[in-house]
Formats: structure tokens, sequence, C-alpha cells
């Protein structure tokens, strides 16, 4: 039974409900790696700095799902950069989008036919030197020439296409027509078998889905779909549809449809709404106050809002999660350990910065001095600080090699076992344009997890003014 590959695009999508914020597409791709897609498309790097940036913080967030990047055609710095952001994602995936109908060729490319043909092999070859996967896109395939669109796909394939996707760009095919084309490009095109077919259907006849399933009985091994759609192929129709009729297909999905309604309807929300501001608890927490498993999710978040987060829904429920395994083994739950709680459960970040080495001297004789080595985005950075004690020592080298100093709002020292081996955790908080960023650390070694503790707020904090 053929697996058919479901590539998701619901981010590439665009209406007025669908403008989301950075984070969001962040907390979007999570759930679409939830619910098991196999590829999550993304748009082209328009804005070299913040798209970079979200295709690297979305390589980082998602498990199992790969991630699918158009590039420009003959555009090498755009191929670059392109790379140089998907190249660390597990299974990642160049796309060649290019019009194969003379209409868009002319008017959209501004290319001639014989242009076009030689502008998609060159850039397919260079996806193809960099990335084992490389998808050929034919826009408005439906409406091209029969002869070019062959010349188009067979150039795609010599020159390293491993998935050819077919759009139907006008939607205005029925599933029995849609169906004869598909069956037409394998008997005109004898590469096609060589390669995944996919196919792109717009819904503008709301027969999208249909369209879809058609293409899948006539032998398309994939599928674009969206989670949250405004004129695509709807995914969890087509789910549910290919879940059904399996065995009639001889074909099944991986995406995990014991959890799609569910997950479905976050995404809905999501796109909808955004992620907006949770509840608040009314009950002021006094200094050295408590909670306990009876508290709800709204009067931990407010509890943290009181210490100085400002945490997303998904950050919330995390913490939430991670402080009710605590409380249901313990009566009470202090604000200090709620730090910790939020300083290893929220604000996952790629790491900017990471620890190399580090060397500390002191004594009773002589000043705390600190050495230390990070890796910033994998090269190698160092700075030496004379401080007031060795904690003093390393944070100043720190701000050194960054060239930024931030207030140290809070600094925590707790015990995790006992013994002269014994685990120390501390939790860092560091105040930056009036918010509290917080990292944890844990070491054998105290200056050590200080250190860790330190770079993990601060990534939070780099992090968060790339995006601004």
């Amino acid at each position: 039974m053929r697996q058919i590959v479901i590539s998701d695009a619901t981010m590439k999508q665009s209406s007025e409900e669908m403008r989301l914020t950075f984070k969001e597409k962040i907390e979007l791709s999570k759930l679409l790696d939830k619910l098991g897609v196999d590829f999550i498309e993304l748009d082209g790097i328009k804005n070299p700095r913040i798209d970079a940036l979200l295709i690297k913080s979305i390589v980082a967030a998602v498990n199992d799902s790969r991630i699918a990047v158009p590039v420009a055609l003959l555009d090498e710095d755009n191929l670059e950069r392109t790379w140089a952001a998907l190249k660390n994602a597990k299974n990642p995936r160049l796309q060649v989008c290019a019009a194969t109908s003379s209409v868009q060729i002319e008017y959209l490319f501004h290319k001639k036919p014989e242009a076009m043909l030689e502008a998609i092999a060159k850039t397919v070859a260079a996806c193809r030197a960099l990335c084992a996967d490389v998808e050929f896109v034919a826009g408005d395939a439906t409406r091209s020439e029969q002869e070019f669109l062959g010349k188009a796909i067979e150039a795609a394939v010599s020159a390293g296409a491993t998935t050819v996707t077919l759009c139907d760009t006008a939607g205005a095919m029925l599933p029995s027509e849609f169906a004869v084309f598909i069956e037409r490009q394998y008997e005109a095109i004898p590469s096609l078998s060589k390669v995944t077919l996919g196919v792109c259907c717009a819904d503008t006849i709301a027969m999208a889905d249909g369209c879809a399933v058609s293409a899948i009985a006539a032998g398309a091994g994939q599928i674009r779909a969206a989670a949250h759609t405004c004129l695509e192929v709807s995914l969890p129709n087509v789910v549910r549809i290919l879940s059904a009729k399996e065995d009639l297909l001889g074909a099944h999905v991986g995406v995990r449809a014991t959890q799609l309604s569910r997950i479905i309807a976050q995404i809905e929300w999501l796109c909808h709404t955004g992620k907006g501001q949770l509840a608040k608890s009314d009950t002021e927490q006094d200094d050295g106050s408590f909670l306990t498993a009876h508290d709800t999710e709204e009067a931990v978040a407010a509890a943290t809002a009181k210490l100085g987060y400002d945490l997303s829904e998904e950050d919330t429920q995390r913490v939430y999660a991670a402080f009710m395994q605590i409380a249901e083994k313990k009566e009470q739950v202090t604000f200090k350990e709620l730090d910790a709680i939020v300083a290893s459960s929220a604000m996952q970040v790629p790491s900017t910065y990471k620890l190399d080495t580090y060397v500390i001297t002191s004594g009773n004789t002589i000043s705390a001095t600190a050495h230390i080595k990070l890796l910033k985005n994998g090269n190698p950075v160092e700075g030496v600080y004379i401080g007031d004690g060795s904690i003093d020592a390393a944070f100043r080298a720190i701000e050194e090699i960054t060239g930024c100093h931030y207030e140290l709002d809070d600094f925590q020292l707790q015990a995790v076992t006992e013994g002269r081996e014994a685990m120390g955790q501390t939790v860092v908080k560091l105040r930056a344009d009036g918010k509290v960023y917080s990292g944890r650390g844990i070491s054998t070694d105290i200056v050590g997890a200080g250190i860790q503790a330190y770079l993990s707020a601060l990534n939070k904090i780099v992090y968060e003014e790339e995006i601004e």
C-alpha cells in the first residue's frame, strides 16, 4: 500500500485572517509537527534577516516533519541564503517554482519559453548540488501546452528533481477531468515514473478535495494541502477521505488521524484569533506565598505574570504541565520553584551562544578572573574579565564577549541532590527593555551552572531582539 506524502502549505497562504506573527508561525509549525504532516512549506526569503531567522527557528522547533522552502530562479544569493537557513533541518527540501503556461511565463516571469527551460534546469541543478531533495513545482500546469509542460518536467527531472508537483492554479477542473489530466502526464512524460508526482489544486469551484483524491487514484503520490485553508485542498477533509477509502485507493497517509480533530481545532483558533491573552487570576499573590495542585492554569499564569514573565499560550501550557508534575508530589510550590519551572520549561529558543570552555582563577589573595570561550552560531569568541568573585567575573566576561549589559534581576542557587557531589541548580533572571528572561543551569560546578543559566537567558533576549 502506497503512503501518500502530505505537504502542508498553511503558512504560504495570504489573507486578512492569516497574518500570523513570528511566534504564532512557530506555534503553528509545532502543531503541524504533532499532527504528523510530512512537509511544512514555508515562504521563500524576501527579507534576509527576518525570513532566514523564521526558517532557522522552525527547523529547530519541529521534530519529525520536514521543511520545504522555495528558491528564486537563477538567483545564487537567494539560494545561498535559503540553504544557510535550511541546511540544519533533518530532511530539508528546496523547491523550484516556475510557470509553465505561456501567459504566466511572459507576464509573471518575463521570459521566453526557451529561457524558462534553461532557468528551470540550472536552478534545479544548483539546488540538487546542495540538497538531496528538490521539488519542481509547475505553476498553472493544467493550462499549459502539453509539449512545453513535458519539456519543463523532463528538464527538471534530468537536472535532479526528486518530486514534481503539478498545479491547477485556476481550480476549474472536476475530479474526473483532473484524473484524466494526471493519467495523460504519465503517458506523455516517461520520466515521471522515476519521481514522486505531487498535485496542488485551487478550490475555486469547491472541487479541490475531490480533485486531489482523484489524482491519488490516478497515481499521484503527494498532495499539497492546508490545515487551515483559504483556497487550498483541505488537509482534514483529505485525511478523512483517504483514511476511510485507503483499501479502495491502495493508499494511506501518515497523519495522526486520532489527533486530527483536536489539533485542527487548535490551528483554526490560532489562525482566526491569534494566541491572545490568557485570563489572569484576580487573586494577588503576596511575597512568600505558594501554589498547590488545586490551582488552575489561570492562577499559575497570573503568578508567572507577577514574576515578570510575558508567556505565550503554549509556554503557559508547558509551564502548567511541569508545575502539575511537581505539585502532585509536594503540598506547596513556592514562587522561587515556579521561577525554576519557567526557566526550564518556557521560551526555549535556538542557541545563538553556546558554552565551549571556561577557566576561573580565584583565591583569598587574588581577584577572581574568568576566561570564557563561547560559540556564537558556531564561531568561537572569547573574553577575559576580573570581577568581584567567580560568578561576577564569569558574567562580566560574557558581557565583554557580547558587547551588551543586561540588568541581573535575580540569581538563585539550589541543591538538587545531596552529598559531596551534589548537583546544583542555578536560575538567572535578566531584565531587558522592562521584560524578564530567565535561564536555568544544572551542574556539580556552581560556576558552570551559573554560566549555563546566564547563557540560557541571554539566548532568549537575543532571539527576541533579532525578531524585532
